[in-house]
């Protein structure tokens, strides 16, 4: 019964962000008030859903459910800085890229729904794939720390991506690309929430509320990017956790969510008010090298 409300719901707000999209399509794209207006509203309904799951559920589903659902949002906010980047290269139109953007999504929904099935299956069946999986997010987020303040990487891949794609239509490229890109999310993304969590019903309503917010969230994602500095050092110190926890918890016992949730807030918390600390210091010496000249 859960499931069917769950993909029910899905569903429902998909057609609605579709018809939003094709309003959209009509005028000049989605403007940043609009994206960041809609970014708090599919929030407050993802933080909706954890209220009736803490209602409904109790108290450890919920839990685990925001757990997993900031962890997703953080690594969301990495990837679709790729999503961006694929579309600008595709030459995608600013008023066609919400309609691409949650097509991508509803594919991306079908596609990590088997990832999950399948990665909670074989937890299920063979535990000591944590460990595997445990090394995949350790070595992840040593290799998104290395490359924490470039984008070299994400550049590369895109235009790889685009030469390796067949002969299609510019948008059918454009959401083969994206969709693409999503699958090698998945993989470091699906192992980082079965670490916190291997109910399947938890770990997919996470991603699928993560990735609702993904269309006004990449109109946003340039001057987010920009803004927080320290977001790579922090989601690749978060990954080497979770990695060390995955470990961990198979060999000692799992934690839970009462532990999870405020470590991984933390984590994200110090990267995010490093990051605005850093902001304000460099605009703070910028006034001040500009009062230096004029006084000159």
């Amino acid at each position: 019964m859960k499931w069917i409300a769950l993909i029910g719901a899905l569903a429902v707000l998909l057609a609605f962000d579709l018809w939003l999209a094709r309003r959209e399509s009509r005028g000049a794209g989605m403007s940043v008030r609009t994206a960041t207006l809609h970014s708090i509203g599919w929030l407050a309904i993802a933080l909706g859903f954890g209220g009736v799951m803490l209602a409904l559920l109790g108290g450890r589903d919920a839990g685990l459910y925001f757990a997993g659902y900031l962890v997703e949002k953080s690594l969301s906010l990495d990837n679709v800085f790729v999503f961006l980047l694929i579309l600008t290269s595709f030459g995608i139109p600013e008023a066609q890229r919400h309609r691409l953007l949650t097509w991508g999504i509803v594919a991306a929904l079908v596609l990590r729904g088997a990832f999950i099935a399948v990665g909670a299956t074989a937890l299920h069946h063979a535990s000591w794939i944590s460990y595997l999986f445990a090394v995949l997010l350790i070595w992840t987020g040593w290799r998104m720390y290395q490359h924490r303040h470039d984008s070299a990487g994400e550049t590369a891949f895109v235009e790889k991506l685009k030469a390796r794609l067949p002969n299609l239509s510019v948008a059918t490229a454009a959401v083969a690309a994206l969709v693409i890109a999503d699958i090698v999310f998945a993989i470091d993304s699906v192992p980082s929430i079965l670490a916190i969590t291997d109910d399947p019903f938890v770990v997919f309503a996470a991603n699928a509320f993560a990735l609702l917010g993904l269309a006004p969230l990449f109109f946003l994602v340039a001057d987010l990017v920009e803004r927080l500095y320290y977001l790579k050092t922090a989601l690749a110190a978060l990954l080497v956790l979770i990695g060390i926890k995955m470990a961990a918890g198979e060999a000692f016992g799992k934690l839970g969510p009462e532990y999870s949730l405020p470590a991984i807030a933390l984590v994200l918390g110090t990267g995010v008010v490093a990051s605005l600390l850093r902001d304000r210091r460099l605009a703070r010496d910028a006034a001040r090298r500009y009062t230096a000249a004029v006084g000159q």
